[in-house]
């Protein structure tokens, strides 16, 4: 029996993914409500199977993913998600996870891709599929996300509506190093307005909608 985490922010979709999954014949070991909280969980439970969804508080989906494989490059990680944009498929088989699962079609293909990453294959929705095919038939590449990932977490603390002092003191700087991280965030990405990088950041994944 697989032993499978779960990490989404609405518990009323944890409760409906985890009765599909206990149906289907896997153990839920645990459940994530944010990013952080599914790292730390992966290293306490080692689960076979990590399923994250993309966009998550405090850490988003692909970033909770490169920090699991960093600690485990053979985790098997699968994305479960209603977002299914070229260059965030694209980012995460980059990073390493091994699934792509559209939500909409998720009770009739989750326990397949369970199945398939956990015996060390790729299982990626058809409807992601074809933006992939549509994305190498157009000669396009969607390019790499430029932020670090502490430029990540202070963009979307920006976002989110923080203070320069609030952020601060949430990833542990002066306030005069918080003012040269969003400096230089505005400037690598040529985005000179809050509204700017709050689309940005919807587009990357780092915040809902």
């Amino acid at each position: 029996m697989q032993r499978i985490l779960l990490a989404d922010d609405h518990h009323i979709v944890r409760q409906g993914f985890r009765a599909l999954l206990e149906r289907g014949g896997f153990e839920v070991i645990a459940e994530a409500e944010d990013g952080d909280e599914a790292v730390r969980l992966s290293e306490t439970h080692r689960p076979d199977v990590a399923v994250l969804d993309l966009r998550m508080p405090r850490l988003s989906g692909m970033d909770c993913a490169r920090q699991i494989l960093s600690r485990d490059a053979k985790a098997a990680i699968i994305f479960l998600t209603v977002h299914s944009e070229e260059h965030q498929v694209v980012e995460a088989l980059r990073v390493g996870v091994r699934g792509y699962v559209v939500k909409l079609q998720a009770s009739s293909e989750l326990i397949q891709a369970i199945r398939e990453v956990h015996a060390g294959g790729v299982y990626l929705s058809p409807r992601v599929s074809r933006v992939l095919v549509d994305a190498y038939l157009a000669g396009g590449e969607a390019a790499p996300n430029p932020l670090t990932v502490r430029q990540r977490e202070v963009l979307r603390l920006v976002v989110e509506g923080k203070t320069t002092r609030e952020v601060a003191e949430a990833i542990g700087v002066s306030v005069k190093t918080a003012e040269l991280y969003r400096a230089r965030i505005m400037t690598k990405l040529d985005i000179h307005d809050t509204a700017g990088l709050v689309r940005y950041a919807i587009r990357c994944g780092l915040i809902g909608v």
